[in-house]
């Protein structure tokens, strides 16, 4: 927990067009300007809890941004961090008493299930889509309810295929295959050599996400436009039995991996390929073990394959922020939420966990982090490739009890073993899937 102490601010006005940053390093950019003459309310505090950081240049910067939006303000702000399982429930519970933090940052769905009790984000949503370009499709979904915004999304922490280059090349390919038939060979050719693939197919909210991907790459999806369940088509199948060929070349024990097994193993050596954030390059780089310092170099960044669909069928975990009614400062929270999400704040907190969130405003694509390491690239277009985790129906209660009752997770794993046939699999997620959309 950081506390932010209210201080005293900018005391020339603007009115004068020569107001000077409370630090005393020149005038005031627009952004700042904007910020110091936003109507907050009078002895404004806000409560901000967010997910714990994946890397530490995120909680350096935006504890940094923040301190600046106090200073330019004067509303005091606290945040509170947690392990990003652990958000949700604490919102939850929240949202049913009707106190605790004013603002939450959190991921995939979660205010479409408490949306009446949610300060309508849609003024500072619309603004900054018309500054920055316009959001992406899927931002849109994640963060509005009909016709209005209930989160203001920040962007999702993008998956790439992780892998060694120097092993990708020993089994034979010069570049990373671009569509699910090459991906089979890279993966049979690298268990070949010794160098095998790793992916979780545990109860791993992140990393698992892999198996949304293979789903739907093949046209299999859980639900239709109106939220009917299709998860046991042929599409689906098709996908369960191509899992069922990649199973074997992947590094024993993937059955009970959760999200932080992969990275260990990729660092450790026990793999060269598997989906993760750009965290594991970032491990890399920052590690003081000259074992796996030796890897950054080696370490590259490829998008998921392109299955039989013939585009891109991604799942990200999408994160976005949102604002409770009982918040007793909502002008002050909403423009601390835009402050945040400016250019000026967003693109230096973003270039600080090199890419770690991928942005949700189009503009954002041109921001330094894609252009400073060509390792980074490949994670710039992960929001624009994504869908949504509900696709493609609605967002609510259903997906959301999808999602974490690990149902796609549980059917590519169970088919991918061979502990169920692709039929099977399909069947039982199928009947799992009808008992929770009939809530």
């Amino acid at each position: 927990m950081t506390n932010f102490t209210r201080r005293d601010v900018i005391k020339t006005t603007l009115g004068a067009g020569a107001a000077v940053a409370a630090s005393g390093a020149g005038l005031l950019t627009p952004v700042e300007a904007a910020a110091q003459a936003a109507d907050v309310e009078k002895g404004a505090k806000l409560r901000l809890l967010r997910w714990s950081q994946f890397v530490q240049g995120d909680i350096d910067t935006w504890m940094a941004n923040t301190k600046k939006f106090t200073e330019l303000t004067g509303v005091e702000v606290r945040v509170d961090r947690e392990a990003w399982p652990d958000v949700a429930p604490k919102a939850s519970v929240a949202a049913n008493v009707g106190a605790g933090p004013d603002i939450v940052l959190d991921f995939f769905d979660v205010p479409h299930l408490f949306a009446d009790k949610l300060v309508p984000l849609t003024d500072i949503a619309t603004d900054l889509g018309k500054k920055y370009g316009g959001w992406f499709p899927v931002a849109e979904k994640y963060a509005k309810r009909g016709n209005n915004w209930i989160g203001l999304p920040l962007g999702a922490a993008g998956a790439c295929m992780v892998h060694r280059k120097s092993h990708m090349q020993a089994a034979g390919f010069s570049t990373f295959p671009k569509d699910t038939a090459g991906f089979l060979e890279l993966c049979k050719a690298l268990q070949a050599k010794g160098t095998p693939a790793g992916f979780a197919l545990g109860n791993a909210v992140g990393d698992g996400s892999w198996t949304y991907w293979l789903m739907w790459a093949f046209g299999g999806k859980m639900v239709d436009d109106k939220n009917n369940v299709v998860i046991n088509s042929p599409e689906t199948i098709k996908a369960l039995e191509y899992a069922r060929q990649l199973y074997p070349t992947f590094i024993n024990g993937t059955l009970g991996w959760l999200d932080p097994n992969n990275n260990k193993a990729f660092l450790d050596g026990q793999i060269s390929l598997t989906n993760n954030g750009i965290s594991v390059y970032y491990a890399a780089k920052n590690s003081q073990d000259p074992k796996i310092k030796e890897m950054v170099e080696d370490i590259e960044h490829a998008s998921f394959p392109i299955g039989p669909v013939g585009r891109p069928t991604e799942l990200h975990l999408f994160s976005q922020a949102y604002v409770f009614k009982y918040c007793k400062a909502p002008k002050a929270a909403k423009a601390y939420l835009k402050f945040m999400w400016e250019k000026e704040q967003y693109e230096p907190w973003q270039s600080a966990s090199i890419g770690y969130i991928t942005h949700a405003l189009k503009d954002y694509e041109n921001n330094a982090v894609w252009k400073s390491d060509p390792k980074n690239l490949p994670y710039r277009d992960t929001v624009k490739n994504m869908l949504w985790h509900g696709y493609s129906g609605q967002l609510g209660y259903s997906s959301a009890a999808a999602l974490n009752d690990y149902i796609v997770n549980n059917m590519v794993a169970q088919a991918a073993s061979g502990a169920k046939t692709p039929q099977e699999a399909a069947a039982e997620a199928e009947k799992r899937l009808i008992r929770v959309y009939k809530v």
